[in-house]
């Protein structure tokens, strides 16, 4: 059985491919199509999700308010600096409670990484000290500078998708 895992980042990083041969794959959801990568023995979305909706058709809200942002206690979705541009390249950002939704965020056949699969790719890729580099986007167009250590030998281009967190979640998990 092909497993497959789900790029859905609530501190919003964006994890490209990692293999030259990269896939598609369609959401039926809503009909976006994600580039999917096989990396050792996992299949990965090589996007970050852009889905308002959940895997059973509700929708899940934008809320654009941090403060309202920080009491919720249901599932919600914003763009980095609530900008809809870096929607088209850092798709959505998700609070914990739409990952954990028992509606499902993931698309159908996907789910979301559990920390084990994250150890596997981080150990497939040569472990804490060089995967990072191994998987970032050489330069800084969105990177801030120096970018030290990126090398994007595995080809896997990770991006920086922002995060939209408040003292209380830095204090709690900082």
């Amino acid at each position: 059985m092909k497993q497959v895992i789900l790029n859905v980042f609530i501190l919003g990083f964006i994890l490209n491919s990692y293999s030259q041969q990269t896939e598609i794959f369609t959401d039926a959801r809503d009909d976006k199509v994600y580039k999917i990568v096989k990396i050792g023995n996992q299949v990965w979305m090589a996007e970050n999700l852009n889905t308002s909706h959940y895997l059973n058709g509700d929708s899940i809200p934008q809320v654009q308010d941090k403060a309202e942002w920080v009491a919720l206690t249901t599932g919600a979705w914003c763009y980095y600096q609530n900008d809809a541009e870096n929607g088209k390249t850092y798709g959505k950002l998700y609070n914990w409670y739409a990952v954990n939704d028992p509606r499902g965020l993931a698309p159908e056949g996907w789910h979301i990484p559990t920390d084990a699969e994250w150890i596997a790719l981080i150990d497939y890729l040569g472990g804490t000290n060089v995967a990072g580099g191994k998987m970032k986007q050489i330069g800084t167009v969105h990177w801030i500078s120096p970018n030290l250590g990126a090398t994007n030998e595995s080809g896997f281009s990770a991006l920086p998708g922002g995060l939209w967190v408040e003292r209380w979640f830095l204090q709690r998990f900082g």
